[in-house]
């Protein structure tokens, strides 16, 4: 009985060991063949001039780096991101400011949050369509500065060298904004109400008790979704891809690398761009796990 026992056990522990191996062996190799090897040959193709159709490719070193780096052409979209940074910026302070007056008493403060909120649950493409018509000419844009009697600022929006990437930028300061206000909304409210009302007896008017009580409690979040903005800016693809499909100086990083991948068939030097701007998203987040670390 006792040896049946132990066989049972023995018998059950190596089940269990199979068990996992095999549960383990199916999303490990999935990984190694969708995200590894794929990455691993990247970086090998980053090294030629593969046009992504011939068999045979020539080594060129660090060639294709170089031109990434230093042709105006694709200089040129890094400039272009910057845009997008500084639109980040500003959408940061109007989702901290809506954070701060949502969270004094106001009224309807559940619609507010929802108005402010909604835009980020609608799909990129959607967003796109929305302000490709809104800029449009004779658009909703136009027919707002229009009955303002303001005929003299109407420009063609997304033609227009000057303003183009500065309308398409702006479309995230409508989108993500619900997204960061719900983050600060959520730093504020976790201060302990006592402490309003310990600052509120002090005599600390409304600007004293965000300056030390509300922005201290946002700080790390303002600070990790600026860091984050980095390789947001960069990363930027579906709206601009939509309104303007990267023409007249609108290309973003990823819409430059498609193209140059399978418009200009040129899979070597579009490698070697993905693989900058995975190392900038390291970069980036290694720099957001010191900013958030916390100090001993």
């Amino acid at each position: 009985m006792q040896n049946a026992i132990e066989k049972f056990k023995t018998n059950y522990r190596l089940q269990r060991r199979i068990i996992v191996v095999l549960f383990t062996i199916v999303p490990v190799a999935l990984l190694l063949v969708f995200s590894y090897l794929p990455l691993v040959k990247m970086i090998q193709y980053s090294f030629t001039d593969w046009d992504g159709i011939s068999a045979h490719s020539n080594f060129v070193g660090f060639q294709n780096y170089k031109t990434v780096l230093t042709n105006p052409q694709y200089i040129q979209v890094f400039k272009v991101s910057l845009y997008y940074f500084a639109v980040a910026i500003l959408q940061l302070a109007v989702a901290m400011l809506l954070a701060v007056v949502l969270s004094y008493k106001v009224k309807f403060p559940n619609l507010w949050k929802g108005l402010v909120f909604f835009p980020y649950l609608i799909n990129g493409v959607a967003i796109g369509f929305i302000f490709l018509y809104f800029y449009k000419q004779q658009g909703t844009l136009d027919t707002i500065l229009h009955f303002f009697g303001l005929d003299s600022w109407i420009k063609l929006w997304l033609g227009n060298r000057s303003t183009n990437n500065w309308s398409i930028a702006m479309t995230s300061l409508w989108r993500y904004t619900g997204y960061n206000f719900l983050l600060f909304f959520g730093a504020i409210q976790s201060v302990d109400p006592e402490i309003y009302e310990a600052a509120d007896m002090d005599g600390a008017n409304k600007w004293q008790q965000f300056r030390y009580i509300m922005f201290p409690a946002i700080r790390e979040i303002f600070l990790v979704n600026v860091i984050l903005s980095v390789s947001g800016c960069l990363s930027a693809f579906d709206t601009p891809y939509i309104m303007t499909n990267g023409a007249n100086g609108t290309s973003t990083f990823v819409i430059q690398t498609i193209n140059t991948a399978f418009k200009f068939n040129k899979l070597g030097l579009a490698s070697a761009m993905a693989i900058i701007l995975l190392i900038i998203i390291i970069i980036v987040t290694v720099v957001q796990r010191l900013a958030t670390r916390e100090k001993d």
